[in-house]
């Protein structure tokens, strides 16, 4: 069993981190195997060095230890890129240059896991088009969902202990996978670094259960192994909502500086003990 935690540095780490983290760590070590961490920061815009530094602190701080080394998203550019150029090339991508403004002006549209369902405008123009445009406009890639559904064909993943489920990732429409500002989407980027990093057993928030669909489908088209998938309750707030990073009171920093001990909160959270005012809940 290989498992990861693959937290963002825009932020400091919450509570919510810390179950998830704490899961992932616990389940590996108890099956003899090995628990990696990953530094999700593609997004170069907002990604912190200091969040990283802080959020080693606080993995040490609750007795997680790490197998290998660190990996960096922003090391493996090359890879996503390769990735997408070869999405191109079988013709399941195609370049959008829709504003945000362009897109909520165009939706009378149906509305996926994530959100309202991009409409396709894009999708419509035809290949000369396609290349004048990207040599001077600012644009994303998108996946053609219809086309990589048809060439997929069915998809399959499965969740610990609840069995097999049936991936449908048509509802979120012709998603971004390489947009403007970075070479790639959350979607595409984990979806190979799990591959990469030999991760078996992905643990992470049951908010992300329908990006599963998503990364089943990346997976079959680039021939990728398809992990276990462990989907687990999220930790809310005094106001019933799921923790965020604006959440002060929750940070991780914030509960080591007042003297609390991260072993002892380790050990809380993993029996499903929270301090007061807080629960888990699922979506």
């Amino acid at each position: 069993m290989l498992t990861r935690f693959a937290p963002s540095p825009t932020g400091e780490l919450h509570l919510g981190h810390a179950y998830s983290a704490l899961l992932a760590h616990d389940a590996a070590r108890r099956a003899g195997g090995r628990f990696r961490l990953r530094i999700d920061d593609i997004d170069g815009s907002r990604s912190r060095e200091a969040y990283v530094a802080a959020a080693l602190a606080d993995l040490a701080w609750l007795g997680i230890d790490r197998d290998g080394p660190l990996h960096r998203q922003s090391q493996h550019l090359g890879a996503y890129d390769a990735a997408l150029g070869a999405l191109k090339a079988r013709g399941l991508v195609y370049p959008c240059f829709c504003t945000r403004a362009d897109i909520a002006a165009s939706l009378a549209a149906p509305h996926g896991p994530a959100g309202a369902v991009y409409p396709g405008t894009c999708r419509a123009l035809d290949a000369a088009e396609h290349a004048r445009r990207v040599a001077g406009e600012a644009h994303c890639w998108r996946i053609d969902m219809a086309r990589a559904v048809a060439r997929a064909g069915d998809l399959m993943w499965e969740e610990a202990g609840q069995g097999m489920r049936r991936a449908d990732p048509r509802t979120h429409g012709d998603i971004v996978l390489a947009r403007k500002d970075a070479p790639a989407s959350y979607h595409l980027a984990s979806t190979l670094d799990d591959a990469a990093m030999g991760v078996t057993h992905v643990i992470r928030g049951a908010d992300l259960i329908a990006a599963t669909d998503v990364h089943r489908l990346l997976q079959a088209l680039l021939g990728l192994p398809v992990p276990v998938y462990r989907h687990h309750a999220l930790v809310c707030g005094p106001d019933g909502r799921r923790l965020a990073k604006r959440d002060a009171a929750a940070a991780l920093g914030a509960l080591r500086d007042g003297g609390i001990d991260g072993h002892a909160l380790a050990a809380d959270l993993l029996a499903g003990r929270l301090p007061a005012g807080y629960s888990l809940r699922m979506p």
